[in-house]
């Protein structure tokens, strides 16, 4: 039976990685369109690549530094030989991921620029086509690594499922590492260009959006890619197998007598995923004279379908492996599928311009930036209490109708279940929202290389959309970040008996002061983290404009188009500043719970994982879905509303937009990849924390 499930997980992969193969050729076989689409789009392609291979030679030393204190604590006896290269695995797997990604989306804006000259429906099949081709990477690479790593643990080695689970943990590590790098890097290469961009060419030169004299206009279509789309995918691929692997280790700590086939579900479970989410693909189309509301139909429909067969599906799966007595995990991953999906509904009625949250928000730009900042910032607040709501019964109902009840292990298990019933249609969820970076190139192609205005404003239709799917895909993640967090923390728990620590419940009482300490430390992390990457983009943004100033007032000749701007200078300035500022985060999310480990102890640590857990889930939603907010308000105000382009209104809708790109695109996303990262270390150098204190 182990090996049929393995191999169920293992073909799952298989499937996914055939159809990215077969997607990406029908991509590829568009037309680029003209001479100057396809100069526009090889600059961008390059400046990508430049970019990634730069920023991957940064984070190899980082990886090294990894591997030799990982291979330490093996030879100390603290950890087994299998961790320094699962860690491995999972960084590769997820900076490839994202790589992919980036490769088919700059290979794809130039083609959908050129689809958008014959219609609507065209252009979007062709940006969801290459959309398609990330998310199933994402989901076909985490499910490759899991069932490869499986395999060669249980049928080669022969470990027990406990050490399995163990080992396999540390690569969820590798991939959080990996995807913290290219969010909070790519996050702050995308921005700086764009608010560079924006402020100096929208606001201060009136010049249109994506306008070819703009000297930073090519770094921003960069960014959209290294940020967006590889950014993007590094951190999904993260909260994927993150999420499996949780979910496997519950499962064995919650049935010693069936430990393997609790393990197993969540990995087929996601298997039968990626086949439900390939069918829900070719139910998305529309026709020429759709508007917003009717493209989202048009996505939804999608990823509904594929949610409700996964949904019919996980229940005989669950009586097939556990028996129908364990049928309340069913109702678990029923409760997670159901969340990522109300999530997702509540995520659009706060950041689409067809909903009256952002189109009251557009109206506020007619007293100035100001209120229409302040008005941002309540919106974004106020969006939290929906999604904190929805996941608090998701844990409920999880935690009961699997027997937490009548045993806490069951219980977490369950939870476990519902992250990864949350996350099991990524593949076309991803899709949804990979187009989106895809869409916004396409846009500025077509500005660029002068085509007709309604090539432009089905782009920019596309690209309006994009902005709503990409907030829906951040709140999915977000949502199964707060789940798979929990879990990790139950696994961090099973991981410090395991290594000889005696823990009692009253161990992790309020009352007890090591761990309310605890619970301060991880409650200020987000913010923290949040202040540094922030404060990255305004650095690099600041050095953006200056440089975008500079060409304007000393390259005679450029606002008449009758010279070139410098866009390189642009994209060297924005590479530069991310490689450098994205370092001090990520250090700060790996040394974190080592140091509070070694002062304070596991309980310490405990506390510390709750109270990032909580303070990040809401920082998290509260930045994406302002920035959302702030994107599509302008979007609307561009639209022809409260005076349309070029008007103070939309003056001011810029200056939002510009306050809530770093929002949305660096600081918000990455918290849940911190969270669920900070809870990784913890597992992984837990025998170091116990042993430290039992000196």
């Amino acid at each position: 039976m182990e090996k049929y499930l393995v191999l169920a997980t293992f073909v799952g992969s298989i499937i996914a990685l055939l159809f990215v193969v077969i997607t990406a050729k029908k991509v590829l076989r568009f037309s680029e369109g003209t001479p100057l689409m396809q100069k526009i789009s090889q600059s961008i392609r390059q400046g990508a690549n430049a970019y990634l291979k730069r920023q991957y030679s940064v984070v190899g030393v980082f990886f090294a530094c990894m591997v030799v204190v990982l291979c330490v604590m093996a030879a100390c006896g603290l950890l087994t030989w299998f961790v320094p290269f699962a860690f491995l695995t999972g960084g590769f797997f997820s900076g490839l991921s994202g790589f992919i990604g980036m490769k088919i989306a700059t290979a794809s804006n130039c083609r959908t620029a050129n689809a958008c000259q014959e219609g609507l429906n065209r252009g979007l099949r062709v940006a969801f086509s290459a959309g398609s081709v990330m998310g199933f990477t994402v989901v076909g690479l985490g499910l490759l690594d899991i069932s490869v790593w499986f395999f060669l643990l249980r049928f080669v080695f022969k470990l027990e499922a406990s050490a399995i689970t163990s080992a396999m943990l540390t690569f969820g590590m590798g991939a959080s590492s990996m995807a913290l790098f290219a969010r909070v890097g790519g996050g702050i290469f995308t921005k700086a260009a764009d608010v560079g961009a924006d402020l100096v060419g929208k606001v201060e030169a009136g010049i249109p959006e994506d306008d070819p004299r703009n000297p930073a206009v090519i770094a921003d279509n960069v960014g959209d890619n290294v940020g967006d789309v590889a950014g993007m995918g590094a951190d999904l691929y993260e909260s994927y197998v993150g999420s499996i692997i949780s979910a496997s280790a519950l499962g064995v700590a919650a049935f010693s007598d069936q430990a393997f086939k609790a393990m197993a579900i969540p990995m087929v479970m996601a298997a039968i995923g990626i086949i439900c989410s390939i069918i829900g693909t070719f139910f998305v189309r529309t026709d020429e004279q759709a508007d917003q509301r009717t493209l989202l139909k048009a996505l939804s429909r999608g990823t509904n379908l594929s949610a409700i067969l996964i949904a019919i599906i996980a229940c005989p799966l669950v009586i097939l492996l556990l028996g129908k007595e364990h049928l309340g995990l069913y109702f678990a991953i029923l409760a997670g599928l159901i969340a990522g999906v109300l999530i997702g509904k509540a995520t659009e009625y706060y950041t689409s311009d067809t909903f009256k949250p952002t189109q009251d928000l557009s109206s506020k730009s007619q007293t100035g930036a100001a209120t229409i900042i302040i008005g941002g910032l309540g919106l974004g607040m106020l969006s939290t209490a929906v999604p904190i709501i929805i996941v608090a019964i998701c844990i409920l109902v999880a935690y009961l109708c699997s027997g937490g009840a009548a045993s806490t292990g069951m219980g977490l298990y369950g939870i476990a279940l519902a992250a990864v019933g949350m996350l099991s249609t990524l593949g076309i969820t991803l899709a949804t929202d990979a187009y989106g970076p895809v869409a916004d190139n396409a846009g500025g192609i077509a500005e660029m290389a002068g085509l007709a205005p309604e090539v432009r404003q089905r782009t920019d239709a596309l690209d309006s959309l994009g902005n709503t799917t990409a907030a829906t895909g951040k709140g999915f993640a977000i949502g199964s970040a707060a789940l798979t967090a929990l879990a990790l923390m139950a696994s961090y728990i099973e991981k410090v008996k395991e290594v000889g620590a005696d823990v009692t419940f009253q161990d992790f009482s309020l009352m007890n002061p090591v761990v309310l300490v605890g619970l301060f430390i991880g409650a200020c992390l987000p913010f923290v983290f949040a202040a540094l990457t922030m404060n990255s983009v305004g650095r690099a943004a600041q050095s953006v404009v200056l440089e975008v100033r500079r060409q304007f007032r000393e390259i005679t000749g450029l606002m008449d188009s009758k010279a070139d701007p410098d866009y390189a200078r642009c994209v060297d300035l924005c590479t530069k500043a991310s490689l450098h500022e994205m370092i001090l985060p990520t250090i700060i999310a790996v040394v974190c719970p080592i140091v509070v480990g070694l002062i304070l102890g596991y309980m310490g640590v405990v506390g510390m994982l709750a109270g990032a857990t909580v303070t990040g889930f809401l920082m998290a939603i509260y930045m994406a879905n302002a920035g959302g907010a702030w994107d599509n308000a302008k979007k609307y105000i561009e639209a022809g509303h409260f005076g349309g382009k070029g008007s103070d209104c939309h003056k001011a809708g810029v200056v939002g937009d510009t306050v809530g790109d770093p929002f949305k695109d660096t600081s918000g996303p990455a918290i849940n990849i911190l969270i669920k990262l900070l809870s990784m270390v913890s597992i992984v150098f837990a025998g170091l924390v116990v042993n430290f204190h039992l000196l």
